[in-house]
């Protein structure tokens, strides 16, 4: 049987911060946080390896992110107490449950209802009440007046996720993968008036999210 208290130090002591994740409460919370709750029922035992994971099936398959790339881009986003975080694709709610330990308000936002329902019950199993689900188009985002101070992507992208970046409050930041393969990027996008600053963190690879796939040109 496995020891998941067990698996989930070593994940953070061998995959996380020896991939230069050294912000304390952030290694705190992932400890606290069980990864196991968060994945497909009967992949328990690979809750805490370094693979990307799916959380559903079906011709729109979501992914968790594998945990080292999601701490780096969760810590990239300086999350404060009191702020107001969407998380895009929050697939069973595994990363929501981070953010919201970090003292964040989180929205998760999801395209399919029932992988919505599996994160609500995986929250509500791990002992998480803080977070809200929606379900909503992804490259919408969830219009709320006062904006969200971060927002992050949990998957990669092919075009510039627009909507979501006006969904910024000033000063909020962005943290995705932009591109493919051997071009991906974990990227971070800040923003200023009207302005978005873009800088790329590092090299990372996640599976592309389909609703920001770009469209197929046209071929003469």
């Amino acid at each position: 049987m496995v020891d998941f208290s067990q698996a989930r130090r070593t994940m953070v002591d061998s995959q996380l911060r020896t991939f230069d994740v050294n912000d304390i409460p952030l290694l705190d919370a992932i400890d606290a946080v069980p990864r196991e709750s968060f994945v497909m029922p009967g992949r328990e035992s690979l809750a805490y390896s370094d693979q990307e994971l799916p959380v559903s099936d079906g011709p729109d398959r979501r992914f968790m992110l594998t945990p080292a790339v999601l701490a780096r881009l969760i810590q990239a986003l300086e999350i404060n107490s009191g702020d107001a975080v969407l998380d895009v694709a929050c697939g069973r709610g595994y990363a929501s449950a981070i953010m919201g330990l970090l003292g964040a308000t989180v929205t998760g936002l999801e395209s399919d209802e029932a992988l919505a329902d599996s994160a609500r019950r995986s929250l509500a199993d791990a002992g998480n009440a803080t977070v809200t689900i929606k379900v909503g188009n992804l490259a919408h985002g969830h219009k709320q007046p006062e904006g969200f101070d971060a927002i992050l992507i949990n998957g990669a992208l092919d075009v510039k996720p627009e909507t979501l970046l006006n969904q910024l409050k000033d000063g909020g930041r962005l943290a995705c993968v932009m591109g493919r393969g051997r071009s991906a990027r974990a990227t971070l996008f800040v923003r200023a008036g009207d302005a978005f600053g873009e800088r790329a963190l590092f090299d990372a690879a996640a599976p592309v999210l389909a609703a920001f796939q770009a469209k197929p040109g046209f071929k003469f």
